[in-house]
């Protein structure tokens, strides 16, 4: 049987652009939508879209929860692999079949080999913390001697369901930018394959703040002492839980059908949590 593969956005106001990435998406796959909390209506722009799952946040919870609740969907449907995009067009979408051609792999990123309007301060920084990720991983002092990554902070990513059904049940603890790190930190420790595959990133507009940087900063540290094991659930656990409040647009053909199409709501992570925007900026 051939594998299922779905697309996990996370958007946070995301109108202008919501709509052409579903319909780029879906020539290549299903997609699920997490509006967190958008107030341009994001969400419904795209809720009656062929292939399409809505699932809508009612306060915000940032990129580590949506995309979580996106993998959440994603065991609960029978999905064989996660892909994790931009919802500003940041990621080309029509760069999904170079994913898809990788499944061997628990974990492919895409590597931004060709940078458009990227300022040079953006690059520094995601060069940087490659280099001091792939130190932290491996847990050696040296440069060069690490995970041998070369891209460690893309969001645009492929991860298999041994990945996300462990990134699920994983003691994470990051909630903003901080995630992709962190995912990968775990992924890498529970010794997952993991595979690199040329993309393009467009630099599209950026939410990203010295507070934001500041927080991967403290993710990054915590790397080299922590346990990054993950238990194995149990006999008898208890399900995983869907998010609450969904919309479910047609399936079209092919698609997976969605299991509860009614409208729901997601659960609320916490008071002042800051808004979702993207899987990377």
């Amino acid at each position: 049987m051939a594998p299922r593969f779905l697309v996990v956005v996370p958007a946070f106001n995301e109108a202008s652009s919501i709509e052409e990435v579903v319909r780029r998406v879906t020539s290549h796959a299903d997609v699920c939508i997490i509006d967190d909390a958008s107030t341009d209506g994001t969400g419904d722009r795209v809720a009656d879209m062929p292939r399409t799952f809505v699932i809508h946040h009612e306060r915000n919870t940032h990129i580590a929860e949506a995309i979580l609740d996106g993998f959440r969907y994603a065991i609960e449907a029978g999905y064989d692999f996660c892909v994790t995009m931009d919802a500003g067009l940041s990621h080309d979408p029509d760069a999904l079949p170079s994913f898809m051609e990788h499944t061997e792999a628990d974990l492919v990123i895409g590597c931004r080999t060709q940078h458009e309007n990227v300022p040079w301060y953006r690059r520094a920084l995601s060069a940087s913390a490659s280099i001091v990720m792939n130190m932290a991983m491996a847990r050696t002092p040296i440069p060069g001697l690490g995970a041998g990554l070369k891209d460690c902070t893309s969001g645009y990513r492929m991860y298999s369901r041994a990945a996300f059904e462990m990134l699920v049940r994983a003691p994470l603890r990051a909630r903003t930018f901080d995630f992709h790190i962190e995912s990968l930190a775990f992924v890498h420790r529970a010794g997952l394959r993991i595979a690199e595959v040329p993309i393009v990133y467009r630099f599209s507009n950026s939410s990203l703040r010295w507070a934001i940087v500041w927080e991967a900063l403290r993710t990054w540290g915590t790397l080299w002492t922590r346990d990054l094991r993950v238990e194995e659930p149990g006999a008898g656990a208890a399900p995983y839980s869907s998010p609450k409040r969904r919309t479910a647009g047609d399936t079209g053909a092919g698609a997976a059908p969605c299991s509860s199409p009614e409208r729901r709501t997601a659960g609320d992570t916490g008071a002042g949590a800051a808004p979702c925007s993207s899987p990377e900026r």
